[in-house]
This record gives structure tokens, sequence and C-alpha cells, in this order.
């Protein structure tokens, strides 16, 4: 390599020079030099002089050209980008221009005219129509229900239904209609997102984004690797952040939090995981994939946008903008959403850092988020073993708005922190982990029981169980898609409801009413989970069983703890030889789900001979079993909440096809049958497990 520094010739009278070749060790220890340090000083230069022989100013001037070579491919690269992004902007405007010649207007069929007045008008006219339709309809309601035409009617003032609101008076309440357009209160399960995101980022707020990103990055870097006296040792093995070294060591004395009646949640965690540390970091890196690995916690997530790309072949370098909500399986617990910056960074041979941090995205007020709560620099450390495994290092740090009541079943759970900490999502990730792999293994373990299906049987059926998982818990959060409402005084919570039309492939067209409530068992979680898992007792809680026993007749283990299996249950009653039960039971240190769907032998057999299940209509009820968050008495140690807690939190909750038809009202029939069966449903559990009425 010419590294284009030059001497004077001796001759002061001869104006030619000569160029002076570096030594191959020369260059590799300037350019090593250079990588860390692109403007090395004057101290740092003569050490070089004395180590490679050669001139001070040589080194200067070869650190000059050097950055003039970078600045000018760093130029040549951005002009690239910018003539690309140029001509994409022309041939889209080339495009929408030679579009709008060929419009015709649908009313004279004539081509329109220059200006958007011809827009205008189309969409006075769409809305015209519509309205119209609209108006015609609801006058056909009007002379069905009162048998005479909307004409003969005296005028009325407008009334504004938003909601189903059903809990005032209980049922007898003259104020409730027998019957309840759906159009007023449905949402169309196919929109994951209540809202559109932007396209795009603009322009100046890139430069602000990457920055935030790289000192997410480098905080989240010394988060991991810095022990005491950043964190300390709990009594029960936790890491405790402490906030004034972290605020010394981060250069921000006296900081205050961004809202007030906000508190910090800090926690960390390493554990081992069954999968390779790349695949891992794609499904970080992927919306979908995220939320797929994470059910029972993320309820929605999804990349706004890509805002770098990484090197080629590698997520290494790459940023996302993405928005995310994390939930509890409850409808009384509000979720948490977040927009934040996902960062990745390969800092040593296979090792890498995943870093986040909250971002105040978008600015337009239709799209603020429901809370104030930011995810502060978080982030995960992941070390490639040679065994296939991965070491991770789990980092949360979040700023948390305290704006409602916490409601008082869920209040000591959320105050441990125990609910968004690095515990429970390396425990989360684990056991997920494991389910993967038992996704992959060819054949079937040796404790699998009844029915053996084949490898591609056996994919299937767990495939539909985790949609069925997937299913059950994206509808018994507090998400926004979801507008609960209180439609008696069960308990404390009370039964909840809310109603959705679906048309999504793999569950059933029409009008499906969700229901759902939560309640305090004093019995430890791993004891409720047990009693669930066990067919057996079935039919002490199970009230759609009639009191029959159920018989399993396949058993597919998916983890290192024998409850966490996907089961396939026929009820031992002759009138029920054409409909199976499809039960997944999953658990881990911080909380159990249960949860089942009837599907008929047809279903069941297009799944065993190992097609694509993923047109199978399912509609998953379950059970999801948390800690009470207090402590037992006499435990000493946390490390396993679903043993040492001295109560559990138990959140039932049902899907009913109401109708098939998406025109179906929702009437007081349905929603009593609802109420009655979660109660009844409710009362066989406390007696089953000899709980007091509480």
């Amino acid at each position: 390599m010419d590294s284009g520094d030059e001497q004077d010739v001796p001759n002061s009278q001869s104006r030619k020079k000569r160029y002076h070749r570096h030594t191959p060790r020369q260059i590799q220890e300037l350019e090593s030099l250079f990588k860390v340090c692109p403007h090395p000083d004057e101290k740092q230069r003569l050490q070089l002089s004395r180590d490679l022989g050669l001139e001070p100013r040589q080194i200067k001037f070869w650190f000059q050209n050097r950055r003039t070579q970078m600045k000018g491919q760093q130029e040549r690269s951005d002009n690239c980008l910018l003539r690309a992004e140029n001509d994409k902007i022309r041939c889209e405007n080339i495009a929408m221009r030679e579009a709008l010649k060929n419009v015709i207007c649908p009313s004279c069929g004539s081509p329109p005219p220059d200006d958007d007045s011809y827009f205008d008008e189309q969409k006075l006219r769409m809305d015209n129509t519509r309205l119209k339709e609209e108006l015609d309809r609801v006058s056909s309601l009007a002379s069905k229900y009162l048998g005479r035409p909307l004409t003969q009617l005296p005028p009325v003032q407008p009334v504004s239904i938003s909601s189903l609101d059903l809990s005032a008076g209980g049922y007898g309440d003259t104020g409730i209609s027998p019957s309840l357009d759906l159009d007023l209160l449905c949402r169309n399960s196919s929109s994951a997102f209540p809202f559109q995101f932007p396209s795009t980022v603009s322009e100046h707020e890139k430069p602000l984004m990457v920055e935030m990103a790289t000192t997410a990055m480098e905080e989240v870097i010394r988060l991991v690797q810095t022990n005491e006296p950043l964190w300390v040792k709990s009594s029960d093995g936790r890491d405790i952040l402490q906030l004034e070294t972290y605020n010394r060591m981060f250069q921000r004395p006296g900081r205050q939090l961004k809202f007030p009646g906000t508190r910090i949640e800090a926690s960390r965690d390493s554990a081992l995981v069954i999968m390779g540390a790349m695949t891992l970091i794609d499904m970080f890196m992927d919306a979908s994939k995220w939320a797929e690995l994470f059910p029972t916690i993320v309820s929605k997530a999804r990349t706004i946008e890509v805002l770098a790309a990484g090197m080629a072949g590698s997520r290494s370098g790459s940023l996302l903008l993405m928005y995310e909500e994390i939930q509890v399986l409850s409808p009384v617990v509000p979720m948490r959403e977040f927009y934040f910056l996902r960062s990745c960074q390969q800092i040593e041979p296979g090792m890498w850092v995943v870093a986040d941090v909250s971002v105040d995205y978008p600015r337009d007020n239709q799209l603020a988020l429901s809370s104030q709560s930011r995810r502060l620099a978080s982030g995960y450390l992941m070390e490639e073993m040679s065994n296939g495994y991965t070491k991770l290092t789990w980092v949360e740090h979040m700023e948390i708005e305290d704006k409602n009541p916490i409601h008082i079943l869920f209040r000591d759970l959320i105050n441990s922190g125990m609910l968004f900490g690095a515990q429970r999502w390396l425990a989360a990730l684990q056991r997920m982990c494991e389910r993967f792999a038992c996704l992959n293994i060819a054949g079937l373990p040796a404790r699998d029981i009844g029915v053996a299906p084949s490898p591609d049987g056996k994919r299937s059926m767990m495939k539909l169980a985790q949609r069925m998982l997937s299913g059950f818990c994206a509808n018994v959060g507090a998400s926004n898609g979801h507008q609960w409402n209180t439609i008696s005084g069960l308990n404390d919570v009370g039964v909840r409801v809310t109603i959705h039309k679906t048309t999504d492939a793999g569950r059933p067209d029409g009008v499906v009413l969700n229901a759902a409530t939560s309640m305090w068992l004093p019995i430890s979680a791993e004891k409720v989970f047990g009693f669930f898992k066990d067919e057996r007792t079935r039919s002490q809680w199970d009230v759609l069983s009639n009191g029959n026993t159920v018989q399993e007749v396949a058993h597919i283990t998916n983890g290192s703890h024998p409850g966490n299996c996907i089961s396939l249950l026929r009820g031992l009653s002759s009138g029920q030889n054409t409909m199976l039960i499809l039960q997944e039971c999953c658990t881990d240190a911080y909380g159990s789900v249960v949860v089942y769907s009837p599907v008929d032998l047809p279903a069941i057999n297009i799944v065993m001979s190992g097609e694509d299940p993923s047109y199978i209509p399912i509609l998953p009820s379950g059970f999801a079993i948390l800690p009470d968050g207090r402590a037992a008495a006499g435990a000493s140690s946390s490390s396993n909440p679903m043993v040492g807690s001295s109560g559990s939190l138990l959140t039932v909750a049902f899907q009913i096809l109401m109708s098939s038809l998406p025109s179906a009202k929702l009437n007081l029939e349905s929603v009593m049958t609802v109420n009655n069966l979660i109660g009844t449903t409710v009362q066989q559990i406390k007696s089953a497990l000899n709980c007091p009425d509480i």
C-alpha cells in the first residue's frame, strides 16, 4: 500500500520527490491505532515513531491522508444513497403522474381537472353515499322494532353510544337495552393495531435517534459488565441497582424523573438458554418473532421503521424503531406501551449486545401513548457457547408511571418488580427455547403416550397449540384493542366482557364474546396449576363437561418441566366422541397458563397427518396463574415465587362464539349466560380447592 507520505530529496535544486513505502507490519500497526483513535496526539505519535522506526512527521501525514481517504469514501457512499433515493422518488413521481392521466370520473366518464377539486368532490360524494346507506339501515331497524316508518316519529336529540355499559343497576336496570347493535361496539380482530403509524422518520430526527441508540448501547454494556457498587445482591440473591451510584457513574447528579409520580424498576439476571445466539438475535430484531417468543408478556409488537440495516449477512449495526405493548394476563392491570429504539452490535467474536431505549415518537397527539412509562437503557448481552447454548445477561430498566391506582389484587406483585423484571423475561425465554427445541426434535420423547402422530403430525399439533396459546394471551389482557366492561360484581374484580367480530383465518367467523375475571386464592400458584393440569380433576371445574371424566389420548412434552406439555383429551361419555379438547399447559418460576379449545375429530385427523393447521378454527379459553407477590411465612428466598408465595392470582377467561352472522346483536340472554358460566366455574374451583367464599 502506498502511504502517500513524502520526504524532501536532499538535493535542494531538485524538485522531484520520492515516496516512502511502509512495510506490512508498519501498516498493520497504524491501521490498528486508527480504528481506536483516528486523531492521535503528539505523545501517541512519538510512541509509534519509536516502535515503527518512522519519523513523527511521516506518522502525522499518514493519519491525515487516512482520514481524508475515509472521508472521501463516506462521501461517495452518501452520494450513492442520495442518488438512489432521488431516482426512486423520481420514478414514483412519474408513475403517479401517469396514473393520474388515466383517472376517469365514475359519474360523468370524463377525465379529472388538473387541480385537486375533483378529489375533494369525489370524497364528498362517497361520504354522502355512505351516510345515506347508514340512514337507510337505521330507518329499517327503527321500522322493524317500532312498527311504523321512521318519518312518522317525532324528532329526538342524537344519543352517542361509545361503549357497552352494563355495570350499573344490575340486570334489572331499565337502562339496559335488550338488543344492542354491534356496529357501535365491535372491533375487527384482523386489525392488530387501533391506529396507523407514520411511514417515515424525518431526516432531522434520524441523527438524534442514532445518537440516543449509541449512548444506550454504551450504557447497557456497562450495566451488564459492572457489579458492585453499581449492583448489589439482595438477601434473596437478586441484583439491586444502586441509583446513587448509577447517577454518579453516568454523570447524572440530581437526576429528576421525566414525569411526576413515577418510580424506577431495575433488575438484572443471567441464564443459559438452549438456542444459538444468532437465532436469538434474529428473533429479537424481528417484531413478529419477538411477540411469538413472549406470548404471555408481549401483546403487540411492530417495527415502525428500519433506520439502519446492519452489515451484510449480520444484524450487527442494525437499528430499528419499534412499538410494543407488554401486559399482565388480566383485564384489570393496564398494559405498558413503548416507542423505543432497538440496536444490535457485535462487540467481540461470539458476543453481541442488543440495547433498547424509549424515544419520544410520534408527536401526533392521536398516537400518544396511554401511559407515560419509559424504557431507560435496557438490553441483553449474548455470549455464544460451544454446546449450542447461549449465555444471556438481561437488564430491565424502566421509569414507570403510577398515574392510576393499582388494583389491590395485583398491588403486591407489581410493587415487587417481578411482573416485568429480568428474571421473568429470562424464565419465559428459557421455557420457549425448550419448546422450540422440542418442536425441532424428530420423533417423540419416550414419555409421550396414547396416539402417536408422525413427526410431521407432532409439529403440526405443536403449531396449532402455539396459535391457541397466543390467541388466548392476546385476548385476556387490558390491551388497547380491548374495551372491557364490568357486567356483575362476582368478586372485587367482577366479570368483564368485550366483544369483537372475527374475520381472521384460524378463527370462526362471526361475533365472539370474551369474558374474564380475576381473583385471589389462598393456595400457592404451583398447587393451583397442578389442579388445572390434571385431567382427573377436570370434571370438578369444567362446567361444560357435565361432571364426566376425560381421558388423555395423546401427550407431547415440550419442556424440561413436567408441567410443560400438550394434551389431547377425549370425553368418556358417548355423546362427546366427535369432539376432542386440545390443551396446552406451560409453567415457569413466575407464572403458568392452562389453555384449551374444543376441536372436532376431522380437524384432529388433519393435524395428525401433518398438514398445515393454520386454517383450523379454534376459540381458546383457559386460566392464567400468577404468584400473589406476598412472601410466604418463613420464606427467605424468592428464587421460585410459584412455590414461595402464600397465595395466587387466578384469571379465568372464556371465548364464546355468539353467532356466525356479522349482523348478530348482543342480547341480555348472552350476557347472563356467560356471567353464569364464569360464576359457576369460580364457585366449583373454590369448592374443589377447599377455599372460603372470598
